[in-house]
């Protein structure tokens, strides 16, 4: 029950119809969507090499777990703009934080996603990632959209990346699953959990769940 606000968008989606093991496939590829690219580059071109590269790494048997979580890792660290995803996650809640309370969260719920994420390798059944397009949403921001599909057939899950330019590269700053905002969801569980127990809280929470994921990981930490 104390983790219980802290469940990943994945519940949510079960709840309309979506298939448990394609849902985690298509929420692992979120954390493995995108790498840095100069501004004049094509963000679709960008998601689609590296999801190649990552979906080759799922599918490789002859790799330890560990050796896949520290390659599937690196290929993550540098692409996701957590700052702005960090953000958007507290709303309102973000304005009422310290300049030190704001980067601590920061830290603290990037390691969440990516221990998250990182903890679904086992859950890859062999789906395939088919991409759509990319659409303009505004300048410097992108739309890059694609289908998760699995090879026993079923619905296929619409997956969109959305990525901004920064710095001469593209960044994601969310991704919709069935056009379920993976940032909005999260905005609302940690929304609940501030107004009822306070921010303290919400990390408490959310660092106790990312020991429990490293430790499902076989990384154990002491704290962040």
């Amino acid at each position: 029950m104390k983790h219980r606000n802290l469940e990943l968008v994945t519940s949510r989606s079960r709840r309309i119809g979506v298939a448990g093991g394609l849902i985690a496939a298509a929420l692992f590829a979120i954390v493995i969507a995108a790498a840095p690219s100069r501004a004049a580059g094509d963000p679709a071109a960008v998601v689609k090499n590296v999801v190649d590269q990552a979906l080759s790494t799922l599918r490789n048997n002859q790799l330890p777990l560990k050796q896949k979580q520290e390659t599937l890792r690196n290929l993550v660290a540098n692409n996701f703009d957590f700052a702005e995803m960090s953000r958007s996650a507290l709303g309102i809640h973000w304005r009422t934080l310290s300049a030190n309370q704001r980067t601590e969260f920061t830290n603290v719920f990037t390691t969440f996603i990516e221990d998250s994420y990182l903890s679904k390798i086992s859950d890859y059944r062999g789906q395939a990632v088919h991409f759509t397009g990319q659409s303009q949403l505004s300048p410097g921001y992108v739309q890059v959209g694609s289908h998760v599909t699995s090879p026993n057939g079923g619905r296929p899950i619409v997956l969109n990346y959305l990525l901004k330019q920064e710095n001469d590269q593209w960044k994601i700053y969310d991704v919709t699953v069935d056009a379920i905002s993976i940032v909005a969801n999260y905005r609302n569980q940690f929304n609940r959990v501030i107004n009822d127990r306070g921010f303290p809280t919400l990390l408490a929470d959310l660092r106790a769940k990312s020991q429990q994921l490293a430790d499902s990981l076989g990384q154990p930490r002491s704290g962040n």
